[in-house]
């Protein structure tokens, strides 16, 4: 797939779960990915902080050979180079990850997103090349260590009007946010134990994206 179709499918997903083995409860994070597939998501995003690389190596390629059955994309968090080698659909950088300009270079067909964390941070990535960008963390979360507090919901208002690239959000985000998000225009919404942590993943994932979609209609109902 070239870039610009997977772009066109990011612009397209909803609920944008991302799967990290320490927040799966001690699950098979390939069995977590299955269900999370069998609840209809679009994408997914390989996030792993605290195994050896060549670990990540071989469970991409699981995902990605699921996410392939089910027409899903896949990102990979931090290593370009995994994601290549499995033809994977994009990369995530963050701040202290390779400049988006050599991602670039490296993989031009890959989508290349980066984590923000302030209206600086958002306008240096559009500068960069960025496909997508992540605003956050919209409230408090334990899934990441950041020196930043909370950025709070008028960082959606005040960051995402200035690109114009796609944009997601994440950061300590449940279900009963999503209205809310919806209707200040955040339309890709990340999470993490919300969805991987439910004890019915599958069923949870899908009253997400009803969520999701409801809330999405009333914005448009009201336009």
């Amino acid at each position: 797939m070239n870039l610009n179709s997977r772009i066109e499918k990011f612009k397209n997903i909803d609920i944008y779960p991302v799967i990290s083995s320490e927040f799966c409860l001690n699950r098979d994070p390939v069995d977590v990915l299955k269900k999370i597939a069998d609840g209809g998501a679009k994408i997914i995003q390989l996030r792993e902080k605290h195994i050896p690389k060549i670990e990540i190596a071989k469970l991409a390629e699981k995902f990605r050979c699921i996410t392939q059955q089910y027409n899903m994309l896949l990102i990979i968090n931090d290593h370009i180079d995994i994601a290549l080698q499995i033809d994977a659909d994009g990369v995530h950088l963050g701040q202290d990850d390779m400049h988006p300009i050599e991602a670039k270079k490296l993989a031009p067909d890959l989508i290349i997103g980066v984590s923000t964390h302030s209206e600086a941070e958002a306008l240096e990535a559009l500068k960069n090349r960025a496909d997508n960008i992540n605003i956050g963390p919209i409230f408090a979360t334990g899934t990441k260590s950041l020196p930043m507090a909370p950025l709070g919901l008028a960082a959606i208002t005040e960051i995402a009007p200035l690109v114009d690239i796609p944009f997601t959000i994440m950061g300590g985000i449940k279900a009963h946010h999503i209205p809310e998000l919806v209707s200040l225009g955040a339309t890709r919404i990340a999470m993490v134990t919300a969805i991987t942590e439910a004890d019915d993943i599958t069923g949870n994932l899908c009253e997400l994206r009803k969520l999701y979609a409801s809330a999405l209609n009333s914005c448009i109902k009201n336009y």
